[in-house]
């Protein structure tokens, strides 16, 4: 048995545009989006569908040239004219993952260097597991669209073959479903 955690695009779709309701219910109303690349590229654009903000885009890793793994996280890509752009505005950052926190909190911690008036985090899946930093505690709004295990994620972006990446969210959400009413049996 895989025990990969699937995700398709319908899925992603459908996910953000609940976090995204749930970000507009809670009174967050957000200037500027700013999306951890690579994998909160494709979040930030469908978030954009609902609330309809710029995005700024930075490249935050943990491997430099060379794919040399380092010690902590990174600025590999960030925004021109950041002061300017985020200076007493409110940010909602977005990445797909809350894994072990460090890239988030790196970035949160960046961006408090430009003076924003509020920073909003929002994720789609964050694991439930001891995370290796905190958000600093200027950060009062964390979105997190699904809590799961600590487990792989297999996004869609990074399915060599979509069809078959499909297929395995499916068989996946089946047995969850028929695991689940196993449960409620018991």
């Amino acid at each position: 048995m895989d025990d990969k955690f699937y995700v398709g695009y319908a899925t992603v779709h459908k996910l953000v545009h609940t976090l995204a309701e749930r970000l507009l219910d809670s009174g967050y109303d957000p200037d500027v989006i700013v999306a951890i690349g690579s994998g909160g590229f494709i979040p930030a654009r469908i978030v954009k569908t609902y609330i309809n903000r710029p995005i700024f885009a930075v490249g935050i890793s943990y491997y430099g040239i060379g794919n040399i793994h380092s010690d902590h996280p990174q600025k590999i890509q960030w925004i021109d004219e950041a002061q300017r752009h985020l200076k007493n505005k409110k940010v909602l950052l977005i990445d797909e993952v809350d894994d072990t926190r460090a890239t988030l909190s790196y970035c949160v911690r960046e961006l408090l260097n430009y003076e924003p008036q509020e920073i909003a985090v929002l994720v789609l899946h964050n694991k439930l597991k001891p995370k290796d930093d905190d958000f600093p505690p200027d950060i009062k709004r964390y979105f997190a669209g699904m809590d799961i295990p600590d487990v792989w994620i297999k996004y869609p972006w990074d399915a060599e073959n979509i069809d078959e990446h499909e297929a395995c969210e499916k068989a996946m959400l089946e047995r969850l479903a028929c695991a689940s009413i196993k449960k409620e049996n018991r």
